[in-house]
């Protein structure tokens, strides 16, 4: 039967591994949330007091019958877990004040609470302290920001009185790209869920499917490239900034599309630009295999290259760790960057000289800052070593290096050096921190989120010159970029992509 031909079986196996794959991912996303949860239940709520309205009235010795006011009593047992996929940090919370969390506990007072957690996680108890915020006030319970790795959870057994069992409990809170829920326990505490034999046994004709799916594919000789891809050789020039995603995403579709070859030499935005033009002009056979990566729109003076946007890179200044400053305004800047101070002093810092480390004038970084931030160009360079000054006549000492990494390394090493850099360049670098403009902080999230008014940022522009055949590498190439796999590294390397809602908007803006 022609229909048993090896392409029709395995459309229909691909066929039918989408349909369980997709069942799968709904299953995971509705019982794996990939958010920062912190879920909570109440685990018991039961009388004390024969004067309780709900519940049944209990049999009372000692303490409970003796001490005044406990003729209402109840006990709630509240259980609080982290039951996402993610661990939650204390300053996950974003609570304005020093707890985290507040249980309100309706129409009733809270009498007392003690803490409990289960064996191993003792380390939970130092954050649960008056210090930390731990304190109640009529029906409300405040609860400090605990740490929670993925699964770890905590109790409180409260003692309240003046309402009844059943009335409503809630948590109160927040938690940054996450959320606080209420949840119910699908299996015995501390037990983890099983898989039944049925589950056992999906799952091992789902594997057999998808290992002979792919012995046919491998094993067929002849086979074509995935769909996009294309052979050939390209190369890419630009923007060192974005030099390490530029070399990952090369990487990457290499070894997606075999027999491609793409080589990554960049040396600063305006020189990438200015070569592509000069190869275009050069070239007899139309678009060149090249592709310029620029921070910002190109000069324009090149009006054959045709833009892609790419992405939002966010840039950031830093200072040396040896002045503490932390924030400036724009104004301080523009007066830092004009040679109008001269030492750190000046600005509330230590009694450091102001050594102003820049990049070279191809840098789009650079022309970034000039124009999000200074609103002009920066003054003269008067030092090679960028220690001493060789024009004496200059106000301040400022030097050119000749990419991102060079200025990192200088401004760490020298105290009193500030420069600019891509912002996850400069994260976790020893030596310096990032200073935050007009208090707003460098941070892709808020940018994301709509949070943020920080302005040193650009759009990601790749260039083309003309527009390449459709099938050329340059094409593919461009929309692997775009593409998921293409984004996930974009998100990586601490970039927004063009291509999601919130990227498009944003590029789309300009």
């Amino acid at each position: 039967m022609e229909w048993l031909s090896a392409e029709n079986v395995v459309a229909v196996g691909t066929a039918v591994i989408g349909v369980v794959s997709s069942a799968v991912m709904v299953w995971y996303e509705r019982r794996v949330p990939r958010r920062k949860t912190v879920g909570y239940r109440v685990q018991m709520d039961n009388p004390i007091g024969d004067g309780v309205r709900s519940g049944r009235a209990n049999v009372r010795l000692g303490l409970f019958d003796e001490t005044p006011g406990m003729s209402d009593a109840t006990l709630v047992l509240l259980r609080i877990e982290n039951d996402g996929s993610q661990s939650i940090a204390g300053d996950d919370y974003t609570s304005h004040e020093r707890h985290g969390l507040t249980a309100v506990f309706t129409d009733r007072t809270v009498r007392g609470v003690s803490v409990t957690q289960p064996p191993g996680t003792d380390h939970l108890m130092d954050h649960f302290t008056p210090a930390a915020g731990l304190s109640y006030e009529n029906g409300t319970l405040r609860i400090p920001r605990v740490p929670l790795n993925r699964g770890e959870h905590f109790k409180l057994l409260v003692l309240l009185s003046g309402g009844d069992v059943g009335c409503p409990v809630r948590i109160v809170g927040g938690i940054r790209d996450g959320e606080v829920r209420p949840n119910r326990s699908t299996t015995p505490d501390d037990q983890p869920p099983l898989f039944s034999r049925a589950a056992r046994l999906f799952t091992v004709l789902l594997t057999v499917c998808v290992v002979t799916l792919a012995l046919i594919v491998v094993l067929r000789d002849g086979t074509p490239p995935p769909i996009g891809c294309e052979r050939g050789t390209l190369a890419i020039t630009g923007s060192t900034a974005f030099e390490p995603v530029a070399r990952e995403l090369a990487e990457k579709y290499e070894h997606d599309c075999r027999g491609s070859t793409i080589t990554v030499d960049t040396h600063g935005s305006t020189a990438g630009v200015r070569e592509l033009d000069s190869a275009g002009h050069a070239s007899k056979k139309g678009s060149p295999a090249l592709v310029a990566l620029s921070d910002g729109p190109k000069p324009g003076a090149f009006p054959r290259l045709r833009e892609n946007r790419v992405a939002v890179s966010v840039f950031t200044l830093v200072v040396n760790d040896a002045v503490p400053v932390r924030n400036l305004s724009p104004a301080d800047v523009r007066r830092l960057y004009r040679g109008e101070i001269g030492n750190w002093k000046q600005l509330g810092g230590p009694d450091l000289p102001v050594l102003l480390v820049s990049r070279d004038a191809d840098s789009g970084t650079r022309q970034v800052f000039q124009r999000r931030v200074l609103g002009r160009g920066e003054i003269a360079n008067s030092s090679l070593d960028c220690v001493h000054r060789d024009d004496a006549t200059a106000p301040v000492v400022r030097c050119e290096l000749d990419s991102t990494e060079q200025v990192l390394a200088t401004v760490a090493r020298l105290p009193g050096a500030i420069g600019y850099s891509e912002l996850n360049d400069a994260t976790g670098r020893e030596g310096l921190h990032r200073i935050g403009l007009d208090g707003h902080a460098a941070s892709v999230e808020d940018l994301e989120h709509g949070t943020t008014d920080y302005p040193y940022r650009e759009i990601e522009y790749a260039y083309t010159y003309g527009q390449p055949p459709a099938d050329s590498l340059a094409s593919s190439f461009l929309s692997y970029v775009a593409r998921g796999s293409g984004q996930d590294v974009i998100r990586t390397h601490g970039h927004l992509p063009c291509g999601t809602p919130v990227g498009l908007r944003i590029c789309g803006a300009g």
